[in-house]
């Protein structure tokens, strides 16, 4: 069942033989995830599991590296 809210989903998947998932179509769109991107998986036992585009990740690792050496 999938709820849209600006900005926001959330929808179910099921893991395939193989580990693998389906990203929703609402997802690939809203975050232009395209054929041949990478992306990162960020794990935490307590919190979760979270995909992040690699730029994305990049970024933000610029960004808190910049804040260290202010």
């Amino acid at each position: 069942m999938k709820d849209k809210a600006e900005g926001r989903f959330i929808v179910s998947v099921k893991v395939g033989p193989k580990g693998q998932i389906t990203i929703p179509k609402e997802a690939r769109e809203m975050f232009d995830i395209s054929v041949g991107d990478t992306l990162m998986v960020l794990g935490d036992k307590k919190r979760g599991i979270a995909l992040l585009k690699d730029e994305m990740f990049y970024g933000l690792m610029e960004a808190n590296d910049g804040d260290k050496n202010a």
